[in-house]
């Protein structure tokens, strides 16, 4: 979308917004595109281009996800698993949820 924007010289922020909207379709981005059409059709001036960035960031980011993985780093049990096995798989869990290393460290000495 920035490529698109940038290569065909959108630099208006109501324009730049409208396109972005123009090339949501279908499912949930597609109400999401209509509803924001319809705000944009009743307000008058210009729009505020780090707002619609926030919003659609916040609306289309993957909260549950990072909360699955949160909550299996949680449970994550060694049992009978290799111990480089359970290393990988815990770093990775670990990277992806993005937690300092101290709690990483508790989580490692609980779940061992």
């Amino acid at each position: 979308m920035r490529l698109f924007l940038k290569s065909n010289r959108i630099m208006e922020t109501n324009n730049r917004i409208t396109a972005i909207l123009a090339c949501l379709r279908g499912g949930i981005a597609g109400i999401y595109a209509q509803r924001k059409l319809d705000e944009l059709d009743k307000k008058l001036g210009t729009q505020d281009w780090k707002e619609f960035v926030k919003e659609i960031k916040t609306m289309f980011s993957d909260k549950t996800k990072a909360a699955d993985t949160e909550w299996k780093i949680e449970s994550f049990k060694q049992e009978k698993k290799n111990t480089v096995d359970f290393m990988i798989e815990f770093d990775t869990l670990a990277m992806k949820v993005d937690t300092d290393k101290l709690h990483a460290i508790f989580l490692l000495k609980k779940n061992i």
